[in-house]
């Protein structure tokens, strides 16, 4: 669902136990417990930018169950599973795979040193948030404290680390795990989701497969070499070395997210593709195909066609600032600046197709941090 940030009234319920009369079922009383400890997880973790935010708890007492306990959490927008599956074969921009990892590791590298291990990190899982403009991690429902793992099955299929398989296998044996799963499963799920947001290929069957257990490193060599890709050698190769450091089958020669946050991958500074523009909403809209060079020479037509601008923007919410260079970076294009995502996104919607001056214009999102400091990209793939 779409949603813009962490402004007052926009934010999802987030179901928890179902409370019918009498006798509890097993499975209440597993979802109330689940309940009680994802909330325990996330008032602990509470703070960090690239967590999603609990503003509470409620009980819904009109749900078709009966009553259910409810968490109050920030309403965020589109997923990576959902930019997965928009990219297509592709893969997804450079610029995207780092924004993405830089975040979850450091939403790891947080949750890590308070004691608390995901346990179920995937595409689903990390979602955008249009008004921080950053990657957010959710779903706590699995979550436990290290050395203190109070659930059998952890993480998904797919992305479910070696160690977490064999403790799953044995559990439904009947028999005890020797090994404790830690923090290291996280790293192992976060290297298979940046695999797959670069090759574009949903990889379970492959990390399922007996030449992974038997060579995995080879796979994502091959993967990095393929035809398919097009990336240049030095980032792509920096990005397969941080990935190679989160899946060694060895959990105690994985890399930790702190270590991973020193990979020299995130020092390479990336251009957003125009496709990355439209899909992850932020603030500030980006308006092309509007002016031409005349009337940007001509200081009378500009003033009218930025004053008409201003006017349809309006529209759609109070516009805080509004800027139309005359000269390269960003020479023509139209940026406007919303006091919140949300607005922006009705405008974007809006005014995509729509016709001004007689053309049709074009409405893309544009980073906020960028804009804040006068960084207009010049050439966007």
């Amino acid at each position: 669902s779409a949603g813009s940030g962490s402004r007052m009234g926009e934010f999802v319920a987030r179901p928890g136990a179902a409370r019918r009369p009498g006798a509890r079922p097993p499975a209440a009383d597993a979802a109330e417990y689940g309940f009680r400890k994802e909330r325990a997880a996330l008032e602990q973790l509470r703070g960090h930018r690239n967590i999603v935010t609990l503003y509470g708890v409620f009980t819904n007492h009109y749900s078709a169950n009966g009553p259910s306990r409810c968490l109050l959490l920030e309403l965020l927008d589109v997923s990576v599973s959902e930019l997965l599956l928009h990219s297509s074969s592709q893969g997804c921009s450079m610029w995207m795979i780092q924004h993405c990892a830089r975040d979850v590791l450091e939403a790891l590298a947080f949750l890590h040193h308070k004691g608390y291990v995901h346990a179920d990190l995937k595409p689903r899982n990390i979602l955008w948030s249009a008004d921080e403009e950053c990657f957010k991690l959710i779903d706590f429902g699995l979550s436990f404290k290290e050395g203190n793992q109070d659930v059998k099955y952890i993480q998904t299929d797919g992305y479910r680390a070696p160690e977490a398989e064999l403790q799953n296998c044995l559990a439904q044996a009947g028999l005890p795990s020797e090994t404790e799963c830690t923090s290291a499963v996280d790293l192992w799920s976060l290297g298979i989701v940046l695999l797959e947001m670069f090759s574009g290929m949903k990889l379970k069957h492959t990390v399922q497969s007996q030449e992974w257990k038997t060579n995995s490193s080879a796979i994502i060599d091959r993967i990095f070499a393929s035809e398919g890709v097009v990336n240049s050698a030095i980032p792509a190769y920096h990005l397969r070395d941080l990935i190679k450091s989160m899946l060694h089958c060895d959990q105690g020669q994985r890399a930790s997210a702190e270590t991973a946050l020193c990979s020299p991958f995130f020092s390479i500074p990336f251009a957003p593709h125009i496709e990355d523009l439209v899909m992850l909403p932020t603030p500030v809209l980006r308006l092309l195909n509007i002016l031409s060079d005349a009337s940007l020479q001509s200081e009378e037509e500009y003033e009218d066609i930025l004053e008409d601008i201003r006017e349809e923007c309006q529209k759609y919410g109070p516009v805080v600032s509004l800027l139309i260079p005359k000269e390269n970076p960003g020479k023509g294009q139209v940026f406007v600046e919303y006091a919140n995502a949300g607005d922006s996104k009705a405008a974007q919607k809006m005014l995509t197709g729509k016709i001004f001056d007689g053309k049709f214009v074009v409405a893309t999102f544009y980073p906020l941090s960028a804009y804040k400091r006068g960084y207009l990209y010049q050439n966007l793939l």
